[in-house]
């Protein structure tokens, strides 16, 4: 059976190793701005942006209800 201690051991160097390579890579593209997954930071909308959207939406809902009504 395996030494798990060295195991172990031998895992954290390797967590430390990629932290420092992490940290070096943030600092390249944009630090704090740029997320561990690369995904984009989630954007606001204002209140007034959200009421066009949702009365753009039940535009299209009422439409599509008159359509089925239709026929």
């Amino acid at each position: 059976m395996t030494n798990l201690g060295a195991v172990l051991q031998q895992l954290k160097q390797e967590r430390s190793r990629l932290d420092k390579a992490i940290a070096a890579l943030s600092e390249v593209t944009g630090g704090a701005n740029a997320s561990i997954d690369g995904n984009r930071p989630k954007r606001q909308l204002s209140v007034a942006a959200r009421k066009r959207i949702a009365a753009a939406q039940r535009a299209r809902w009422a439409k599509v209800r008159a359509g089925k009504k239709a026929n």
